[in-house]
């Protein structure tokens, strides 16, 4: 085993469970995951109720720091484990572990649906195996349904994002394949007029956001990206700004430090 895979045990660990894992900072101390956890905390307002999905690093990441930092009252629950407020730290890679369920309380299934059912909820953060130029996410499938190239988890709880005031969509890799002219399933519409949907989609490119006629739109780009890198890399035209497209703000130290000693392992440097 090399240095870079050597073990961290901790009291009470299994070996075979911590590791320290290579980071993907590049030298600079700051990842990409580290600066998408950054954009998605500081979309989130104090008061908020977040829901997240099953693959929940990253949107748990951005939930616990805008906690720590300018949203101390926002309520996060963690997927359909049910973890209202979830105290695990260091951060786990699912909303589905055994952790989560150390949290202020904890929610039955049915309680979660329910929450979201009655547009009890404000964020919901969606991951997708598609996403189109209308913020249509699919998590079903790719290809025909009879006979698909790739099958995904299933649209899951993703149909009562709806519900939520507004949905996040986040993305660990920025490709083709990913955004697409037009989805072969929907599993969450865009956004639409007073019913919420996408407002936000971040990935480790950039940030989008939404024209007024419901368009993919870039907003930012990520430190040491060009414009053209994103365009290259998007199966469509995105509306651009006026004038010339921002960079992405770096976390700040203090949230760098938290983004640390939330994630000593690692995890957030190689999870894009």
């Amino acid at each position: 085993m090399s240095d870079d895979y050597k073990p961290v045990l901790r009291p009470g660990s299994d070996p075979l469970v911590f590791f320290k894992y290579p980071g993907g900072d590049g030298g600079s101390g700051i990842s990409k995951g580290h600066i998408m956890a950054c954009a998605m905390a500081r979309s989130l307002r104090d008061g908020e109720v977040v829901v997240m999905g099953a693959n929940s690093l990253l949107p748990m990441a951005a939930a616990r720091l805008a906690q720590l930092t300018h949203a101390p009252n926002l309520t996060m629950l963690a997927g359909a484990s049910g973890g209202v407020n979830t105290l695990v730290e260091p951060l786990v890679p699912s909303s589905g572990d055994y952790a989560n369920l150390v949290a202020e309380a904890v929610l039955s299934f049915p309680e979660v649906l329910m929450l979201q059912m009655g547009r009890h909820t404000d964020v919901f953060f969606v991951g997708g195996l598609q996403i189109d130029r209308y913020g249509n996410c699919n998590l079903a499938y790719v290809g025909s349904a009879s006979e698909p190239t790739l099958r995904g988890p299933g649209s899951a709880g993703i149909p009562w994002a709806a519900s939520s005031r507004r949905a996040i969509l986040y993305a660990t890799s920025h490709t083709t394949r990913l955004f697409v002219p037009r989805v072969d399933f929907v599993s969450l519409r865009g956004p639409q007029v007073g019913v919420g949907g996408p407002s936000l989609v971040v990935t480790p490119l950039a940030v989008m956001d939404f024209t007024s006629q419901g368009e993919m739109r870039l907003a930012s780009v990520h430190p040491g990206v060009a414009v053209q890198d994103v365009l290259d890399n998007t199966g469509f035209d995105l509306a651009l700004p006026g004038g010339d497209v921002p960079t992405t703000p770096e976390p700040t130290s203090d949230e760098l430090q938290i983004l640390r000693e939330l994630d000593p392992d690692g995890l957030l440097a190689i999870v894009v």
